[in-house]
């Protein structure tokens, strides 16, 4: 039998591990509290659906990755308290965040967790954290296209320069 190669669940968790595990909680955390903030400010039901459902991914993520810091010995980040809930029509015009900076915001974050959940899956010798860790990344996915699709449809998408004329190939 090789090194580290029993049931991965049974094995320690390396100091990288640690510390991914328990930043992306934190950051599950934080993410929870700003789109709940968003939430408020949402007016298009598409939307408000998505930042929604995000809030619920956001919150399995980090009581997941807190149930293994726990198991482990490790004190979990503690939790950002809930906001008092507002409604739309009380947040004055200046401080109101529009539905598509709100969409462009939530797209940035869960590009942003991409990223974050490809590093930890790189850097991950447990199988177990690994495999979380790109279940994340598979729904990240998922919500992101669903995020670019209700940014296209709304014609919120600020496209980069686009190449409309192509160059002609010259075939050697």
């Amino acid at each position: 039998m090789g090194i580290l190669s029993g049931n991965s669940k049974n094995e320690p968790l390396h100091y990288g591990e640690i510390y991914d595990v328990w930043q992306f909680s934190m950051l599950a955390k934080g993410f929870v509290s700003a789109n709940r903030a968003y939430s408020y400010h949402v007016g298009d039901k598409d939307l408000k659906k998505i930042v929604e459902e995000l809030i619920d991914q956001a919150e399995l993520e980090s009581s997941e990755c807190d149930e293994i810091l726990t198991h482990n010995g490790i004190t979990p980040p503690p939790a950002i308290p809930p906001r008092p809930e507002v409604k739309l029509e009380d947040i004055p015009v200046g401080i109101k965040f529009s539905d598509h900076e709100i969409a462009a915001m939530i797209a940035t974050a869960t590009s942003i967790g991409l990223v974050g959940c490809s590093q930890v899956m790189g850097k991950a010798i447990r199988e177990d954290i690994g495999m979380l860790f790109a279940k994340y990344h598979a729904t990240k996915a998922a919500a992101g296209m669903k995020i670019l699709n209700l940014i296209k449809e709304k014609g919120w998408l600020i496209p980069p320069p686009l190449q409309v004329k192509r160059p002609d190939l010259v075939e050697a």
